[in-house]
Parts: structure tokens; sequence; C-alpha cells
């Protein structure tokens, strides 16, 4: 399978994730459910939260996608992007999941907002501990 495939695959079947943003010039991370179109990303989040800030800052992010943790040699994916507000209806209403009703109100809600990651470089790490991941450069 070509690289950008394998990449899909992983989108495609696990959508929990970690997001990595900047926070007065540290790492600051959190688990997040990535929506995609493509190889574009997207984060539902409340436009209130501390990532939208940090991203208004900074908007270098870093993504760590694909290893459930069930067996240690799993592929995944890790993604460096560069993360914009999206507050478009009629994507908000296409990525709304009852999910996040725990934050959210609903996709009308005035606070849900997306995090947009158009992705610079792809690393596809076949395995952990894989000494030179296969890198797909956007």
């Amino acid at each position: 399978m070509e690289l950008k495939g394998k990449i899909l695959n992983i989108l495609q079947n696990q959508q929990t994730g970690v997001l990595a943003t900047v926070r007065d010039h540290k790492p600051h991370i959190c688990f997040m459910m990535f929506f995609h179109q493509d190889l574009t990303l997207y984060v539902a989040t409340d436009h209130l939260s501390r990532k939208v800030d940090d991203i208004k800052e900074n908007n270098n992010v870093h993504v760590l996608i694909g290893n459930e943790g069930k067996i240690w040699g799993e592929e995944f994916i890790e993604i460096e992007a560069d993360a914009y507000l999206e507050d478009s209806a009629q994507l908000k209403q296409e990525f709304w999941n009852d999910s996040l009703n725990k934050w959210l109100d609903g996709p009308e809600d005035p606070n849900y907002i997306l995090l947009r990651l158009e992705p610079k470089h792809i690393y596809y790490i076949d395995k952990a501990g894989a000494a030179h991941p296969e890198v797909l450069t956007l």
C-alpha cells in the first residue's frame, strides 16, 4: 500500500489521538477526537478553550494518532501541522458527533469551533521503535 493510503487508513480507523500545542514556550498536550477530509484534520473544541489561545499565539501543532495501546508494535502517525480556527457552519455540522455533547450543546452552539490542522509533514511508523519512519511532506 502506498504511504498516503497507509496514513488515511489510520485516520479512518482511529479517531482519538493526542494534540500538542505550545503554551508559554512549552508543549501542552491533550487527548482529542480527530476528523478528516483527505489529509486535513479537524478538531472540535470550545472557542474559550486554552487550545484556541495557544493557537492564536503559535499555530504550530503536533499530533499523534494510531496506537491503541493494545499491542506495543502497532502502527501510528505523527503529524507536524499548522492550525487555524475554522467556524464554517457546514463543517461544524458535518463533523458534529454526539460524544461532543459532554462539552458542547450541539452543532449550533455558539462556543463550538473547529481547529483545522494542515499537515506539513506526516511520519508513518509501522511499529514502535522503528528506526526510520516513512515521511510524507506536503
